[in-house]
């Protein structure tokens, strides 16, 4: 036999938690969503482009 569970789909003591301390999944899962954009645009390189006629640079050997 299994606890009830509440409408959420989470048992009981989960919403008596997130009253208690914050609902710390969605607060992380806020805080990975924003690092991801902010790395995504950190990785972004497609707005660098060679000057016209500047030199291409060598690979290094």
């Amino acid at each position: 036999m299994s606890a009830p569970v509440a409408e959420s789909g989470h048992p009981p003591i989960y919403s008596r938690l997130i009253h208690e301390r914050g609902d710390v999944v969605a607060e992380v899962r806020s805080v990975a969503e924003h690092l991801h954009r902010e790395v995504a645009r950190a990785m972004d390189w497609s707005g660098l482009r060679h000057r016209a006629g500047a030199p291409t640079p060598r690979p290094r050997m």
